[in-house]
């Protein structure tokens, strides 16, 4: 069935009531309550799943819900078991101290997800830089890094890369994207070192003095826990779950119903939260259900009335002009307001079917396009908090830290400012034939590094003065 373009429309207001509710003063509020954001996700998402159940069937609808399933597992495990888990300390949160924990991040992002990573790394950065008031850009480039640009190397560090595993592309393909990975995650960590150093030099002498005399050693508590972080990503890469297909094609087996995987998962998370210790949950890590709750609550609208949102795009892809360019474009656009993992397996199939470039074939698409949609799918995840859902798990947290994050459309600004030049730069230096392309690529990434010199020197100087 053909589905109109205002199908969509539904999708559409989903994400306008996550970027204006919470900025209005008489809904505010109200917003900041789950069960508000549940109502409202539901109000919009149920209909919606009912007119594709009529228009499309009862598959499209199973589809969605299974997936959103899976990806609310994942999320739930990894965010139980990391909660079991203390970096105890308090370091000087110095530019570079907050680097380094910055590039741990991103490199863990590839082997416990961007989850777990951003988990894992959130509290301990927080705790690390409380006596300083500037906090709100270290949670930004958190995200940027550890939620989302971190996780390209293997299909264990983000949803679309595993989606792609599933179809056939092998583990180790991923490995081929280091280049991209390591110049996108150096630009951005050389972004922050410049940002942190301006701010460090802005603080108040008092919260440099705190900073430097409060200090405890960095010490590992809940380390138990890494076994059940052990035991979720041998789960994501091993353990079968819900054969939709199957299902969907009147074939399974009582095996295809079952979702083993998840419950592995949520096995092992429940094995942390009961077994684990309380005090370091509780005490050290502060732990609370809201960041999760709200993940849940939202991404059930999302997916609900992202139905129809992918069924237009279905029929629209094959009619897109397509080359390399074109698919990190479409890909990373769609990927940074819905979610990246089927916005990856559309644009995956598309490049299946489409005329091949000629060159290598990797699970029956051309390497040329499957490089541009997997560094889209996960890169642009960062561009808004709904891309990936660690983005959100990631502000909730800040936010219950006190930290005063940005609206859905002020982080957009942050990440067309911070973010999106670098990946711009990516795009013609890697991506991208044309010599002359490649060119310019040179020179946006020498203004973006001169433009981080500038910074330093800046903060440097004021440092000096205020000395």
């Amino acid at each position: 069935m053909h589905l109109p373009w205002w199908s969509t429309l539904p999708f559409v207001a989903m994400l306008a009531s996550i970027a204006t509710l919470p900025l209005i003063p008489a809904t505010a509020h109200w917003w900041e309550k789950n069960r508000n954001q549940l109502i409202l996700a539901s109000a919009l998402g149920l209909p919606v799943a009912a007119w594709m159940w009529h228009a499309l069937g009862w598959q499209r609808v199973f589809a969605a819900v299974v997936e959103y399933g899976q990806f609310i597992a994942l999320l739930l495990s990894l965010f139980v078991v990391a909660g079991g888990i203390h970096l105890k300390g308090d370091i000087e949160a110095t530019p570079r101290n907050n680097t380094i924990f910055l590039a741990i991040g991103g490199i863990l992002a590839s082997f416990v997800g961007t989850t777990g990573a951003a988990m894992l790394l959130i509290r301990p950065l927080l705790a690390t830089n409380r006596e300083r008031r500037y906090r709100v850009h270290t949670v930004l480039y958190t995200i940027f890094i550890v939620a989302n640009c971190g996780g390209l190397l293997t299909p264990l560090g983000d949803p679309p890369l595993f989606l792609g595993f599933l179809r056939g592309v092998p583990f180790t393909w991923t490995f081929r994207l280091f280049p991209e990975w390591l110049f996108v995650n150096g630009m951005l960590l050389a972004s922050y070192f410049a940002l942190d150093t301006y701010f460090h030099s802005q603080e108040p002498r008092a919260n440099i003095a705190r900073d430097k005399t409060e200090l405890e050693p960095l010490g590992l508590r809940g380390a138990v826990n890494f076994i059940w972080f052990a035991v979720i990503i041998a789960a994501v890469a091993l353990a079968p779950s819900i054969d939709v297909h199957a299902i969907e094609e009147g074939h399974a087996a009582l095996s295809d119903w079952l979702p083993i995987r998840e419950a592995i998962m949520i096995g092992a998370a429940a094995a942390s939260y009961f077994l684990g210790d309380r005090r370091v949950r509780y005490e050290d890590n502060q732990f609370a259900w809201g960041p999760i709750a709200e993940v849940a609550a939202l991404f059930v609208g999302i997916f609900l009335t992202m139905i129809p949102a992918l069924q237009y795009l279905d029929e629209i892809a094959p009619r897109l002009p397509i080359n390399e360019i074109t698919f990190f474009i479409f890909t990373g656009g769609l990927s940074s307001v819905l979610d990246n993992a089927p916005t990856y397996v559309t644009f995956f199939e598309v490049a299946r079917v489409v005329e091949s470039p000629g060159g290598e074939l990797v699970a029956g698409v051309p390497e040329l396009y499957l490089m541009p949609i997997a560094l889209g799918a996960v890169f642009c995840g960062a561009i808004t908090y709904i891309g990936n859902g660690p983005n959100f798990m990631v502000k909730s947290v800040a936010e219950a830290d006190g930290v005063a994050m940005p609206s859905f459309g002020g982080y957009v600004v942050q990440t067309t400012t911070r973010l999106v030049p670098i990946l711009a730069a990516m795009v013609m230096l890697f991506i991208a034939q044309p010599l002359w392309v490649k060119l310019l690529g040179g020179l946006l990434t020498a203004a973006l590094l001169a433009w981080d010199a500038a910074l330093i020197m800046r903060g440097r100087r004021l440092a000096i003065q205020d000395a």
